[in-house]
């Protein structure tokens, strides 16, 4: 007797399974992201100089170890293991932060820990999705505004929770709510893991190699303790990012040179938009720096309405208005997208770029036109969601659409480590955005809001005026970013009836 085939499940269930747990992944992240700035400045007593650098510093190593992880993913332990592993030292991580333990050592070995989780957990998520629509273009960018939407999901909940619980139960019992996220995403995936029995990449349909998971390990160590070392040392985290930064170019050639020819033009599309990219994150930082500075300093925390006090927030859950945005224009987005692909006038990702530093650019104006309006020196918090929407939108339109950009222009065979390569890029500029936020840094012990008003708002303008340029340089490219990306499919389409007819 025949025994049936077992159906694999759906591209939908499998792709709900990496959607949850990514949810769950940002939810810590973003809950320790939402405290940690003012947890430096408030608790520690960091200069605003030294707290923005210590927290460039450390997102620049979580966005760069995910080019190591991605490595791993795809030629040691596999998608599936590194992202697993990757979310249990996460768990790690924040159960670290949440231990009563304010010694300097101990924060900066906590973040050390979280580097290294991120570093195998990000790339080989997102690379899973990218495996999951492999072949299916006109879905990618739908996709991954989905995916996207998880982030934003997580982040919402835990940048709204997190803050309350500080004000109620302290710091470390909100690092806590961090910890518990994250395990509530590694049952979940446990729950779903056949989902992806599937889905992976090569090493993942092995057994397991003790010998490579002990070398990993060791890795992970090292990379844990120069994280504690380059935090601790300024000029050591700015020529990291300098090295960081030459490695990316000297990574794309790598693959210029490596790739067959028909891959080229993709592989140098990618590279633009990285580039792009790059300065999209500069503003991006500015949402746990110079704008969450700003609500402490100078945004009235009582929303009201009509003359009519609705509710009060605290400086650090204005940040939720980035991923609360971003729910509600990602499932909008995602259907236009659909819409327009089936219609045959989808439009290119180099013209949402162009769109999104617009959208960014009038962002911060409204951010920087909010001074004008001032009481003693603090605006309406009105002002503040306005501005994060228009930020929000624009960072749908670059940010939101990165990873679906490396999935369709680059081959399979190197995704993951160009994922990981897009990350050491979006870590790179964060660290320059945090650099950028000090031009608005108050000298030590000053409080008073009408000092630190004007240096905000001449900051936000000048970021205005930065995301500008970004909308002419986008525009400019376009032409030649509509021929790379005519050159990549018609290669494409070749390359897959020419495998079609060898079968």
């Amino acid at each position: 007797m025949n025994t049936p085939a077992t159906t694999p499940p759906s591209r939908t269930r499998s792709f709900t399974t990496v959607f949850l747990i990514e949810m769950w992944e940002r939810f810590g992240y973003y809950g320790m992201a939402a405290l940690l700035v003012l947890f430096m400045v408030e608790k520690v007593g960091f200069t605003d100089r030294h707290a923005n650098l210590t927290w460039g510093a450390f997102v620049a190593l979580v966005f760069a170890a995910p080019a190591i992880g991605g490595w791993i993913g795809d030629q040691v332990l596999g998608a599936r293991r590194s992202m697993l592993a990757g979310a249990a030292i996460l768990a790690a991580g924040y159960l670290m932060l949440a231990l009563p333990n304010d010694s300097l050592q101990h924060m900066y070995a906590s973040l050390g820990v979280i580097v290294v989780g991120n570093g195998l957990f990000k790339s080989n998520a997102a690379n899973l999705v990218r495996r999951i629509y492999e072949g299916d273009d006109a879905q990618l960018d739908s996709a991954f505004t989905i995916y996207y939407m998880a982030v934003n999901i997580g982040s919402t909940i835990s940048m709204l929770a997190t803050p309350w619980i500080k004000e109620h139960w302290g710091w470390h019992a909100a690092f806590g709510v961090c910890c518990a996220g994250m395990v509530l995403g590694l049952v979940n995936f446990f729950l779903m893991r056949r989902s992806l029995a599937h889905i992976g990449s090569a090493p993942d349909e092995q057994p397991l190699n003790l010998g490579r998971v002990a070398l990993v390990a060791v890795g992970a160590v090292a990379l844990g303790a120069g994280t504690l070392f380059v935090l601790q040392h300024e000029a050591i985290a700015r020529g990291c990012v300098y090295v960081a930064a030459i490695a990316i170019l000297a990574i794309f050639g790598w693959m210029l040179v490596r790739c067959q020819h028909a891959e080229r033009a993709g592989l140098i599309a990618a590279l633009i938009l990285t580039l792009q990219v790059i300065l999209f994150f500069v503003f991006y930082q500015q949402m746990s720096t110079s704008l969450t500075l700003f609500a402490l300093r100078n945004v009235d925390p009582q929303f009201t309405l009509f003359g009519i006090d609705l509710f009060r927030w605290s400086p650090a859950q204005f940040q939720a208005l980035n991923p609360l945005w971003i729910m509600v224009l990602s499932p909008v987005l995602a259907a236009l997208y659909t819409v327009l692909a089936r219609r045959g006038r989808d439009v290119p990702v180099a013209g949402k770029y162009a769109l999104g530093f617009a959208v960014v650019a009038a962002g911060f104006f409204v951010f920087a036109m909010s001074g004008r309006y001032a009481v003693e020196g603090r605006v309406s918090s009105w002002f503040m969601v306005g501005g994060y929407g228009l930020y929000s939108l624009g960072e749908l339109l670059v940010s939101g659409l990165g990873l679906a950009m490396i999935a369709r222009y680059v081959p399979a065979r190197m995704s993951g480590f160009m994922m990981g390569a897009y990350f050491v890029a979006t870590g790179v500029s964060q660290y320059l955005g945090s650099v950028v936020a000090n031009f608005a840094q108050m000298p030590s012990g000053e409080l008073d809001p009408l000092a630190s008003l004007p240096l905000y708002t001449r900051l936000f303008t000048g970021l205005g005026w930065l995301a500008s340029i970004g909308v002419v340089v986008a525009v400019l490219l376009l032409p030649l970013m509509n021929r790379l990306s005519r050159e990549h499919h018609e290669k494409s389409l070749a390359q897959a009836a020419a495998r079609e007819a060898q079968s």
